[in-house]
């Protein structure tokens, strides 16, 4: 399976070892020439937004992005990657997801905490990291909730993009990525 993932800035790392240990071949995706001739699908990482979207808005990138995810293209999107994905939350947000989202609802970088979550079709207890993390605030009808926290929603199920407001690359579990790879890219 060929997954991208987006590599301006960010835990680009360590999607990329999870994918490497479940048997992905990864692709660095910094422009619009980094797309091999098929993707399985992309992932947006953590990080810090404004500066993710800064770049890949300057170079062109944030034009295919849009392009491929709204032809299809799967997606798996944590903290960051989320705010860009979502209708609102950016100036740099790619609009391709119905739902919207409020930045840094967490708190501060002092506020970060980990916690474990049920997470619907992958596990009753999975470790999840918020550090400054969004909130899902709206969603549209064809959105699936798939987990919460504080009753609120922290992954969500839109068509083709699967969306994290919590850094699930931060732990040794490798469960929501595996998940990412036989459901929403297959």
């Amino acid at each position: 399976m060929k997954i991208g993932v987006l590599a301006i800035q960010g835990s680009v790392f360590e999607h990329q070892q999870i994918l490497k240990n479940l048997g992905a071949e990864i692709f660095a995706i910094r422009n619009p020439n980094d797309f091999p001739k098929k993707l399985d699908g992309i992932i947006f990482p953590g990080g810090e937004s404004t500066a993710i979207g800064k770049i890949f808005s300057e170079n062109g990138l944030d034009k295919k992005l849009k392009k491929e995810i709204l032809s299809g293209l799967p997606v798996f999107s944590t903290c960051a990657g989320t705010i860009l994905l979502a209708n609102c939350g950016s100036e740099f947000s790619l609009k391709v997801g119905d739902f919207e989202v409020k930045r840094n609802f967490f708190g501060s970088q002092l506020q970060s905490f980990q916690t474990e979550l049920k997470i619907n079709s992958v596990a009753e207890k999975f470790p999840a990291v918020f550090i400054r993390a969004p909130q899902i605030c709206k969603i549209g009808k064809p959105v699936q909730v798939l987990a919460k926290f504080d009753n609120k929603p922290v992954l969500i199920r839109n068509k083709n993009i699967l969306a994290a407001t919590f850094h699930p690359e931060l732990t040794s579990d490798q469960r929501l990525h595996q998940f990412f790879l036989e459901k929403i890219c297959r």
